[in-house]
């Protein structure tokens, strides 16, 4: 077995799966440990409970990587009075670090919900509900012979991407002008004497989380000592996250055929639905977890099914006959994450122990 710093760990799960697009309510990332300690195995697991705790000291597993944070709100104290303050001392006291990738998670086109298309042979997957306000725009100016250098660069750190192109930019040929003053080292013309060069405005969009990283690789690759740029804010939707996946079934089944995969694949004790329209089902939407205000949106998109979980009582009438919402459970609906962790975290660190959690974490059961 290798062993790795938690922080190389969190660090690759962020990388799929960026804070940034957390939920503002959300508490994902790394809520208890040291970042530098090293471990030689980890525990995957949906939730983070008192026996799951116990289980990665038993299978000496240094790190728990969960779906859903132990802590959502702030603690005032630690006393073991519930669940959250015992889970958090059996923690404390034998050294385990608590990780959570949740909404996050949701969020990112290859995550739970792609999980759950996956599990149902969905195909022509794509995010129901695109995120907004993630992508912004750079617009820089090149001198023309290391235009090439620099767009590399910032398209290596995460930039020029439009669905499924890469390395997408628009370039327009000019001329800048500066003068540098007496402590200036122009990397052409003199100081103190105005300079004419011709240029290229290099523009290009990049999500937002990745701001840090594309500046500093513009700024390593370009070659003036002062570099101009400029950042635009884009409402532009960002169809690589979001909320939800619609896909297709590999041809029309019977809504009853349909009930049935969703009840063998879910293993839930039973499915909760609306009535049934007497039609084919292809085209099916998805949200693990709690997913009704997604509604309307399946329903625009023309979705045959809804498959989520948590729906309240009335909220099963605004179906109005126009789809059916079937809720499985928000653990049933989840219940695939420890097979995503599993599979990201051994594809990507294939000599470090990934152990899935045997402990059923769900709070709820059926008679």
């Amino acid at each position: 077995m290798t062993m790795m710093k938690i922080k190389d760990i969190t660090q690759f799960l962020e990388s799929f799966a960026p804070l940034h697009l957390q939920e503002s309510y959300d508490n994902a990332g790394l809520i208890f440990g040291d970042p530098n300690a090293k471990i030689d195995s980890a525990l995957v697991t949906l939730d983070v409970i008192e026996e799951v705790v116990e289980e990665a000291i038993n299978k000496k597993c240094g790190l728990i990587v969960a779906h859903h944070p132990i802590i959502f709100s702030g603690l005032k104290r630690i006393t073991g009075k519930n669940y959250v303050e015992r889970t958090l001392l059996k923690a404390i006291k034998n050294d385990v670090a608590i990780y959570a990738a949740h909404t996050n998670l949701d969020s990112v086109k290859g995550g739970v919900n792609a999980k759950i298309c996956e599990k149902l042979g969905l195909t022509n997957c794509s995010i129901l509900q695109p995120a907004e306000g993630i992508l912004k725009k750079l617009v820089t100016f090149i001198p023309t012979d290391h235009a090439k250098k620099v767009r590399e660069a910032v398209f290596a750190a995460g930039a020029g991407h439009i669905g499924n192109y890469d390395s997408c930019s628009f370039n327009l040929h000019g001329q800048g002008t500066f003068r540098g003053n007496n402590t200036t080292n122009p990397f052409v013309g003199k100081k103190g004497e105005q300079h004419y060069e011709n240029e290229i405005r290099f523009e290009t969009i990049f999500p937002a989380y990745l701001q840090g990283q594309v500046i500093s690789a513009l700024i390593q690759a370009h070659p003036y000592e002062e570099v101009a740029y400029d950042i635009y804010p884009l409402d532009n939707k960002f169809e690589q996250a979001g909320m939800g996946m619609i896909g297709s079934l590999p041809k029309e089944i019977s809504e009853k055929n349909f009930l049935k995969l969703l009840k063998e694949t879910f293993k839930t004790g039973t499915v909760r639905h609306t009535a049934l329209l007497n039609k084919k089902v292809k085209k099916v939407a998805v949200c693990g977890g709690a997913g009704s205000f997604l509604l309307n949106r399946a329903i625009s998109s023309g979705a045959d099914f809804f498959v989520s979980g948590d729906f309240k009582y009335h909220q099963f009438f605004d179906a109005e006959n126009k789809i059916v919402i079937a809720d499985v459970g928000h653990f049933e609906s989840e219940q695939f994450t420890k097979e995503l962790f599993y599979e990201l975290l051994t594809k990507n660190f294939p000599k470090f122990a990934v152990r899935l959690s045997e402990v059923n974490t769900n709070p709820v059961f059926y008679f």
